[in-house]
């Protein structure tokens, strides 16, 4: 059983899926960690021993921004645009879609459930 920043990695994934179990490391950054480790891909997280995962818990408390501090900036991203006005921070403000989607139709998840009007006789 791997523990990696605070993360229980999955014991019967391959280490390559394993390692995308932690917030802010996805495919791409578990290959290059592995390949920096000279560890196999497809080797289970269970077969993995104690100096192996050593290493690539030094790697990333080394270089990868992950879990909670990775959390906390991009939280502090999107506070700053809503306080310095502008167009993206307006949207976050009103809970709209921000990246140029429509809202005519569709954007439900981010409205939420549409609101009913009771029509009066």
């Amino acid at each position: 059983m791997a523990r990696i920043a605070g993360i229980t990695l999955p014991s019967e994934k391959r280490i390559e899926i394993g390692l995308t179990y932690i917030f802010g490391i996805g495919r791409t950054k578990a290959n290059k960690i592995l390949q920096e480790t000279n560890i196999d891909k497809d080797k289970k997280v269970k077969d993995l021993s104690e100096d192996e995962v050593n290493k690539i818990r030094q790697i990333i408390e080394k270089r990868e921004k992950i879990e909670g501090d990775l959390r906390k900036e991009i939280n502090m991203n999107i506070k700053r645009l809503m306080d310095i006005g502008c167009y993206r921070g307006l949207r976050h403000k009103r809970r709209l879609p921000v990246r140029g989607q429509r809202t005519k139709t569709n954007a439900r998840t981010r409205k939420g459930p549409r609101g009913h009007v009771i029509k009066k006789k």
